[in-house]
């Protein structure tokens, strides 16, 4: 199932997620086994970003791609600048700290690209606010990626309200998409303003971590436990009983059209989140779930 971002930009309801791709283990043959698959699946939008797996999860990726050019064409790439930590591929970077300078901006986005072997990013992320950010260098590097076809859209990451507004006021185009921690267990966004933001906007907001980094299956967790109790209770009236799918179905159910990111490398783990597109639950399926969060009842 495809959303429409911008009248020219589409992206899968669930997205595919390289944070720990690093972790997976897989050669290029299985790299692009695992793309064709997560494709057929209905899913043609691939979230990266440079730093990812120490600056070396895009070019396991853009090997793939070199190596079967063709799926470009069906998918999305989404990658992010600005985090900045010491890692063996750069080992002059010594400390943690973001870099949202002109320079530095055009540097990792054409590297984004040349590393993905992909022409060009379909959207291009902030990927943290920096208490310090110069708005004019970002805007400058963004109208010279564009420009030159480098990158196509732009948007943020972890942004409040606050800054999108800021940053936007400096644009010439507008930014399309917040990406953020939305789970059943992290609810800040419901309740401080980004997705009421989203809404006003129509900017579709990608979640990161949308099984709380697994938190949500631990057993000794006992807000952990009321949720999984809530989504089993809801589940039994869809003929569902997957924890997951049933977790990714209540963020889908969100009218902000919230896009999960699904890490996983696991075939199967990602079935079961694009299952989740089948079931539309009511508002009060939904309210069980955020109550159960919250530990009380709504008022």
């Amino acid at each position: 199932m495809q959303i429409a971002l911008t009248e020219n930009l589409n992206f899968s309801r669930i997205v595919h997620g390289y944070w720990r791709a690093h972790e997976w283990g897989l050669n290029t043959e299985q790299y692009i086994d695992l793309i064709e698959n997560v494709l057929n699946l209905g899913i043609t939008t691939f979230d990266h970003a440079a730093c990812y797996g120490g600056f070396t999860n895009e070019t396991a990726f853009g090997k793939a791609l070199a190596a079967k050019p063709s799926l470009r064409e069906q998918m999305q790439i989404v990658s992010k600048f600005g985090i900045l930590f010491p890692n063996q591929t750069f080992p002059e970077m010594r400390r943690k700290h973001y870099d949202n300078s002109r320079q530095h901006i055009i540097w990792s986005a054409e590297r984004s690209v040349r590393e993905l072997q992909c022409d060009y990013l379909d959207v291009l992320l902030v990927h943290r606010p920096s208490p310090c950010a110069n708005p004019e260098e970002i805007a400058a590097a963004f109208d010279d990626l564009h420009s030159r076809g480098l990158v196509k859209h732009f948007g943020v990451s972890n942004f409040p309200v606050s800054k999108i507004k800021m940053l936007q006021s400096y644009l010439g185009k507008n930014l399309v998409t917040n990406q953020i921690e939305i789970s059943p267990m992290c609810l800040t966004s419901f309740d401080n303003g980004d997705l009421d933001f989203a809404l006003e906007k129509r900017m579709k907001p990608m979640a990161w971590s949308p099984l709380a980094g697994g938190k949500l299956f631990d057993g000794n967790d006992e807000r952990a436990q009321r949720i999984q109790a809530a989504l089993r209770e809801v589940g039994e009236k869809y003929g569902e009983n997957r924890l997951d799918t049933l977790a990714y179905a209540w963020l889908l159910n969100h009218p902000a059209k919230i896009m999960p990111i699904v890490g996983s490398g696991q075939i199967e783990r990602i079935r079961n989140a694009v299952d989740a597109l089948r079931l539309n639950f009511s508002e009060e399926d939904w309210i069980q779930i955020y109550s159960a969060s919250q530990g009380k009842n709504v008022p």
